[in-house]
């Protein structure tokens, strides 16, 4: 992976997306094969190989009743070289909570919180396991915001999601795991070659609803047109969505 790159691991439930991860993370031990994070097996990483990623997981319970200032600042003490916590609250957008307790936040305040934890000691890889899980659409795009804020300032994350949008607003590259094994590798656009799959163009004729598979849909959207004389009813022109291909790769 490249510094500040984005990467999607993508599958449905029980396909290995968490079980991947905490290997990666060390927190799970694997049966077999060899991982190698950051230069470094993480089955036997030291305390400076994990000061160098950041964890954020589906969803943690503790420190519900210190402040949000409070659990930083604990949390800098962690770390050789931490981040501040008054910039952290800033850059998550959490400055006005910063006397709330924990319990207190709602559920996109407190993923805020948790991903200012995960960045305390300024990994250099993040680790984000759903994270937008149960957030409203608002809360998502918000967030969204503050991941691609990290990846630009130059933090690298692996992310995992059910959010098939999410990840092809976020990731650079997107990987499909299913039953345990890596399927595909690609950018979200490129997955499966879905950019040069045939376009279904679709418009209503005399006689109706008419669709048509095609590969060359410009060339044939203009020949569509001037035998209609102009102007084509509801015209719209499709190629397979992301959500398209991942379901035919996990089948």
């Amino acid at each position: 992976m490249a510094t500040g790159e984005v990467f999607a691991l993508l599958g449905p439930n029980g396909a290995g997306k968490t079980t991947t991860v905490e290997i990666l993370e060390g927190f799970r031990r694997r049966d077999s094969g060899e991982v190698s994070v950051l230069g470094t097996d993480p089955d036997r990483a030291n305390p400076a190989w994990r000061a160098r990623i950041g964890v954020v997981l589906q969803s943690t319970g503790e420190f519900e009743e210190l402040t949000v200032e409070e659990v930083l600042t604990h949390f800098a003490g962690y770390y050789p070289h931490p981040d501040d916590p008054e910039r952290l609250m800033e850059l998550v957008g959490l400055t006005g909570k910063r006397k709330a307790r924990a319990r207190t936040l709602s559920g996109g305040q407190r993923r805020r919180l948790d991903v200012a934890l995960g960045v305390i000691g300024r990994p250099e890889l993040l680790f984000l396991d759903e994270p937008t899980t149960g957030f409203d659409p608002q809360a998502r795009q918000e967030f969204w915001g503050l991941i691609r804020g990290l990846a630009e300032a130059g933090t690298t994350i692996v992310l995992t999601t059910h959010y098939l949008d999410e990840a092809e607003a976020l990731a650079d590259r997107v990987g499909v795991i299913t039953a345990g094994r890596i399927v595909a590798v690609d950018t979200p656009a490129g997955l499966g070659n879905r950019t040069s799959r045939p376009a279904t163009v679709r418009w209503l004729g005399p006689s109706g609803p008419r669709a048509e598979e095609t590969a060359t849909p410009t060339e044939f959207v203009a020949r569509l047109s001037g035998e209609l004389g102009g102007e084509i009813p509801q015209l719209t022109v499709t190629r397979p969505t992301l959500e398209d291909v991942y379901l035919e790769l996990i089948a």
